[in-house]
């Protein structure tokens, strides 16, 4: 993760002043990464999600940014009212290469070890764990914080997130691995978090924003979720602690991520199909008319 200045020019921009404020240093293989960013509502913190890179296990090694939603100040250092504050992890953690399933994974092979530049701050920095691909992170106007994540072959997750909670992945899903191995359901760990909704078969979700504006003023308050999957938009009704569907309009193309415009319009970003031959994507502006 890195800050820097937007400059805007007459007839071009660029990123200046670039600031690397944190950075997962172990590397590897695996893609996933999550990489969703959401400003806590008083601005003097960050939420940043870090996904388990298809490599499971670490999701649940408290030593690993892997699987977490962090929790940072504005210059990337751990926020001060994490619920592992001022602890450090080991100095050194093992790097997997991704096994096939969560029952191999169990066993698989250390490919090398990473060794920690100086002090292992991912307790400290850690606010929630367990997740697979957490892709969308908002707070809603009630100040509560949403996270969506891709299931395996089937369970994308709405999950409201709360300090120090443990949301299960790879102990627990709504769904089997891909090759059909299953995943003990959440009714097996009442100690883990539950999603508050799930979907499958599968939205594949691109981002998750709560709507503001003008525009369609009957969506204020309603969260929007992208889907690449389903080639969809869907808008939740979320009050409080639980949420629900409301509707979902079939785009036709794989949305990856949707933002609001400053007139409250909102624009559509595709994601590029897949296949050896990838198409051309698109910048797309929805409107009233």
């Amino acid at each position: 993760m890195a800050r820097a200045k937007l400059t805007l020019g007459a007839d071009k921009a660029s990123l200046d002043d670039l600031k690397v404020l944190w950075r997962d240093g172990e590397g590897g293989e695996g893609g996933q990464f999550g990489a969703q960013i959401a400003f806590a509502p008083d601005g003097k913190s960050l939420f940043l999600t870090s996904g388990d890179r298809q490599r499971f296990t670490p999701a649940q090694d408290p030593n690993q940014p892997l699987g977490k939603i962090l929790h940072l100040t504005l210059d990337g250092k751990p926020a001060a009212d994490n619920p592992m504050a001022g602890k450090t992890g080991s100095a050194t953690v093992p790097v997997i290469d991704p096994p096939k399933d969560t029952e191999t994974a169990k066993t698989a092979p250390v490919v090398r070890t990473y060794t920690f530049p100086g002090p292992n701050l991912t307790p400290a920095e850690t606010w929630a764990t367990g997740f697979r691909t957490p892709y969308g992170l908002a707070f809603a106007p009630d100040g509560r914080l949403w996270e969506v994540e891709h299931g395996p072959r089937g369970g994308d997750e709405l999950n409201l997130i709360e300090k120090g909670k443990n949301y299960g992945w790879p102990l627990v899903g709504e769904a089997p691995n891909y090759d059909g191995v299953p995943v003990p359901g959440p009714e097996t760990r009442p100690d883990l978090q539950k999603p508050v909704l799930y979907w499958t078969p599968v939205i594949a979700p691109g981002n998750l924003i709560f709507y503001k504006g003008k525009a369609f003023p009957q969506w204020n308050g309603s969260a929007l979720v992208s889907g690449m999957g389903t080639k969809s938009l869907s808008r939740l009704i979320i009050k409080g602690a639980t949420a629900q569907s409301a509707e979902r309009w079939d785009v036709g193309r794989r949305i990856r991520d949707v933002e609001v415009g400053p007139d409250g319009t909102l624009w559509m970003l595709e994601d590029p199909n897949q296949g050896p031959n990838p198409q051309p994507t698109a910048l797309f502006h929805v409107t009233p008319k």
